[in-house]
């Protein structure tokens, strides 16, 4: 799935606006919530990504697959957003 795709089907769910607000008061299921704390925490706080972050993603349910994935789509989301601003790419709406 793409990621215009992806926005489609979350843009489409009555949680949408709160996920945007704040994911932690979202009607989520405990896995979806510890996948975004994941993600989160490899955004704003990447260097301190311990094992316990990891052994957490596989007591919810999550593959060696899946935290893969959870990282690789993470990592790249935030190293495209670094260029668009740092080179003051104005979005469009």
């Amino acid at each position: 799935m793409n990621h215009g795709a992806a926005l489609r089907l979350v843009s489409e769910n009555d949680n949408y606006e709160q996920l945007i607000k704040d994911f932690r008061a979202a009607n989520i299921s405990n896995r979806e919530l510890k996948m975004l704390e994941y993600a989160e925490k490899l955004t704003i706080d990447s260097s301190n990504i311990t094992k316990e972050d990891i052994t957490t993603l596989k007591e919810a349910s999550f593959s060696d697959k899946d935290i893969f994935d959870i990282n690789q789509v993470t990592a790249y989301f935030n190293y495209v957003n670094r260029i668009a601003d740092g080179l003051g790419v104005e979005l469009e709406e």
